[in-house]
């Protein structure tokens, strides 16, 4: 561990600060890519749920990695666009976690309560409103603990991007493991890594969630079995008990 000098952690600590932004820029194309494809799933007119479905089930269906060395290789020659490592890599996992994120969002849309639907057509609201005003606030609640998975596991594929040479903590573990010639402490430091910000991620969405039910009237209350019993009312039972027994 002390072979390991300022240079090689400053290199591990740049790593982390590109794996941030690789997150960042995914998560952010993927809620809106989730978002639009998981509305139009619940959408009336059939050709809307069909091509949001079909776009769905391919990128679900499909390798991020593969689809990172399309978007890097293959898209150059077909269209002629060249894209640099860092946004064909964003490209690649927003476009795969969205499709991932979209079942989230109309799971949650769907959860919600049909008659509320029939009060916001009561009350003259347009599709938009009753998605805007009536289900989503409802939903949101509901899709923030499965995001956070997602979000996760999204955090932990970023490590693909190593293998197009984006200097994120994985590639910069693999520069120091070469310069050092060891691999134990050197993936153990990465594991730590990632578990830290990971651990940090779950923090944020916690307080995103209670939140978000806060602003719905579901607050987090003491828990039924923490609160101190009433005396009262135990001995009333107790003696309903007694006389039922006797």
């Amino acid at each position: 561990m002390t072979d390991l000098t300022s240079g090689l952690w400053e290199l591990l600590l740049q790593g982390v600060w590109v794996t941030v932004q690789l997150t960042v820029f995914s998560a952010a194309l993927g809620a809106f890519v989730a978002f639009v494809v998981g509305v139009a799933r619940t959408n009336r007119l059939w050709i809307v749920r069909f091509v949001s479905g079909l776009y769905m089930e391919i990128f679900r269906g499909t390798s991020a990695l593969v689809l990172m060395f399309w978007m890097f290789f293959v898209l150059p020659v077909a269209f002629g666009w060249q894209l640099v490592p860092m946004w064909a890599a964003v490209l690649a996992l927003g476009l795969s976690y969205g499709a991932y994120g979209s079942e989230i969002v109309r799971g949650a849309l769907a959860a919600v309560a049909p008659a509320q639907q029939e009060a916001g057509i009561a009350l003259s609201f347009s599709p938009w409103q009753r998605l805007m005003k009536i289900s989503l606030p409802q939903a949101w609640p509901e899709m923030i603990p499965p995001a956070n998975n997602l979000l996760i596991e999204l955090l932990k594929g970023t490590a693909l991007v190593s293998v197009l040479g984006v200097g994120d903590i994985t590639f910069g573990a693999s520069l120091v493991r070469n310069a050092l010639g060891e691999s134990a402490p050197v993936y153990t430091i990465i594991l730590v890594m990632y578990f830290v910000l990971a651990f940090l991620l779950t923090r944020v969405m916690r307080a995103v969630e209670r939140k978000a039910k806060a602003g719905i009237g579901q607050a987090p209350t003491k828990s039924e079995g923490m609160r101190k019993p009433d005396v009262k009312q135990v001995t009333a039972v107790s003696r309903s008990s007694q006389g039922g027994a006797a």
